[in-house]
């Protein structure tokens, strides 16, 4: 085989899911560079405003920290050597840096170390790719608002264990979802609220940073030196150092896993609904899309596939990060190497499944027809509840219970109407002759609170998106606030 970078990338063959969607460019190789070189940045720029950096030494690196003047395989084969990729970036960027002013080269990672690089890059990576999430989500849920509304009384069948139970809506399922979408939103904005920057060197005590500025009080410095790292970045300053402390990874794993749970949800209904034999709804389908290469007849549910995809293989991997929690000591051996690449899996699972939910749902085809005569092939026997509740007070409870349970198997045997069932009984004949209750057999007439739930659900609104207080402040604020 040629040694073709392009044979060798992963870009999603086996996983439709992402595969050329917006957030594999937000959580590749190169993003995750990018943004190791950004902390690396940060970092000198954060000192420079302490004094500990000559601005000028952290205006080049600022100006070197660019992913495409390094060669990305070259450093993951390096990687191996220390287990990491910060040892070798650390090495390559410097000699960068030197090239352009070998005096600044000095002022590189200084007082740093691996794991505060590489867990702040981790955290930019999952601010990026989740503001490409939340972009879809949005999206999602307007479309989903619009189905709520437009079939607010649309006639279904409502469906426990595979099986019609009793009439719903359509729009209250569509509430439904949009209901779930929201609590996932919320999940990723909480989240996003509080990523933090991670600074505490070796061992978690800042010792090298405060050698770096041995005649700084460490009870100011400390402080204002997380701070204003995490301004340089645009995140949180965290009150002590995580790095056994996971919570931030593990609360990304896990909203990214019930984000595609919820998704997933969507998407197992759409794919039972659009069943041949139901055929109540169905996904949009450009020519070309979701053919058989064995059966021309066939426009297969590839969105709804693929997002169905995703919520299965998300829990096993958010179960992986949760795993690496109990990290031992002050720095891991192997559970904070085990994180990245399920955490990496989730958040492209996440951002394709929102994109492809996306175009699921704004182009969703629904066939209010269909589900409306669909209620009607069990011949009445939908609404036998609300039957059942009638007959109790004449006949008893029990008694009522036992009548529709022999007229309901004798209606689903014979193809009888179970109205024409229940006439043929002296029992119920009066009942079902009753003219004030003309509409007990009508689906229509017992979807119970479903419109009301429906318009519930609809007034939870959408939170405004990036409300956050947080600003980075940038290469630009490259000025030392005193002489370094």
């Amino acid at each position: 085989m040629p040694n073709d970078t392009s044979l060798t990338a992963d870009v999603g063959l086996l996983s439709p899911v992402w595969a050329d969607t917006p957030v594999v460019a937000a959580v590749s190789d190169g993003a995750w560079l990018q943004a190791m070189l950004d902390a690396e940045a940060a970092l000198s720029r954060a000192q420079a405003r302490l004094g500990t950096v000559p601005a000028s030494a952290a205006r080049v690196i600022t100006d070197a920290a660019r992913a495409d003047r390094l060669d990305l395989v070259a450093l993951a084969r390096q990687a191996r050597e220390s287990a990491n990729p910060v040892v070798a970036l650390v090495r390559e960027f410097t000699a960068r840096v030197a090239d352009l002013d070998p005096a600044a080269a000095a002022y590189v990672h200084r007082g740093s170390t691996s794991q505060d690089i590489l867990d702040t890059a981790t955290v930019l990576v999952v601010d990026r790719a989740l503001r490409l999430v939340r972009a879809d989500l949005a999206c999602v849920e307007e479309a989903l608002a619009v189905l709520a509304r437009e079939h607010r009384d649309t006639l279904i069948a409502g469906r426990t264990l595979a099986l019609h139970a009793v009439p719903t809506t359509f729009g209250l399922k569509a509430a439904g979802w949009r209901h779930l979408v929201l609590d996932a939103v919320h999940k990723l904005d909480a989240l996003a609220e509080g990523l933090p920057v991670q600074l505490g060197g070796a061992a978690g005590t800042l010792a090298g940073y405060l050698a770096c500025a041995p005649e700084a009080d460490p009870a100011r410095y400390v402080p204002e030196l997380t701070e204003a790292f995490a301004a340089e970045l645009g995140l949180t300053a965290p009150l002590v150092p995580w790095h056994v402390l996971r919570t931030p990874v593990v609360d990304t794993a896990v909203a990214a896993a019930f984000l595609c749970g919820a998704l997933g949800k969507i998407a197992v209904d759409v794919l039972s609904l659009t069943r041949t034999e139901v055929a109540e709804v169905h996904e949009p389908a450009p020519r070309g899309r979701g053919a058989s290469s064995a059966m021309p007849h066939k426009r297969n549910p590839v969105l709804a596939t693929a997002v169905r995809s995703a919520a299965l293989q998300a829990p096993q991997l958010a179960a992986t990060v949760l795993g690496c929690l109990p990290s031992e000591d002050e720095r891991s051996a192997g559970a904070w190497h085990a994180e990245w690449e399920p955490l990496r899996a989730l958040l492209r699972l996440a951002g394709g499944a929102a994109h492809q939910a996306r175009e699921l749902v704004c182009e969703l085809s629904v066939d209010p027809r269909r589900m409306r005569a669909n209620t009607r092939i069990t011949g009445g026997q939908i609404v036998s509840e609300r039957i059942a509740v009638v007959l109790a007070p004449l006949l008893g409870k029990a008694w009522a219970r036992d009548l529709l349970n022999e007229a309901s198997a004798r209606s689903a045997r014979t193809g009888e109407p179970l109205a024409e069932v229940l006439r043929q009984d002296g029992r119920a004949s009066a009942v079902v002759a009753d003219a004030r209750l003309a509409d007990l057999f009508e689906p229509e007439a017992y979807t119970g609170a479903a419109a009301l739930l429906t318009d519930r659900a609809l007034s939870r609104p959408l939170p405004p998106p990036g409300a956050r207080t947080r600003t980075a402040a940038g290469p630009s604020a490259v000025v030392a606030s005193r002489s370094a």
